[in-house]
């Protein structure tokens, strides 16, 4: 089975950048920009396997997103990773505590999510 990754960002060019790498490394990317568009791709797609959900987008943002995923019952199983640019203190612990599994700041440090993402494959 592929190793499927639901990418989600508000600017396209962090999901160029994360679909360029991770396709290198085997994965298969799936993109949206939010998190609207993002429960309906999963709820349509059930070969996604994570997803990397950004905290901050217009419209329902990441925490928003993660709670709807976690409370949903198809979906709830779905490890979700929180990228963010924000890196301050309590915010690892603030993504954490909004159900998230792990927690990635960018600029993406490449090996860091590779080692996070084996973990659900």
């Amino acid at each position: 089975m592929a190793k499927k990754v639901l990418i989600v960002d508000d600017d396209n060019r962090n999901i160029f950048a994360l679909t360029a790498v991770l396709k290198s490394k085997g994965y298969q990317c799936l993109s949206t920009t939010g998190g609207e568009d993002a429960i309906a791709l999963l709820r349509k797609d059930k070969d996604v396997a994570v997803v990397l959900m950004d905290m901050m987008m217009p419209g329902m943002d990441g925490y928003q997103a993660i709670a709807r995923i976690n409370g949903s019952p198809e979906l709830k199983d779905i490890p979700v990773i929180a990228v963010t640019a924000q890196a301050m203190v309590g915010d690892r612990e603030r993504c954490i505590d909004a159900g998230a599994v792990g927690y990635v700041s960018k600029p993406i440090n490449v090996e860091e999510l590779t080692k996070l993402l084996t973990q659900y494959f």
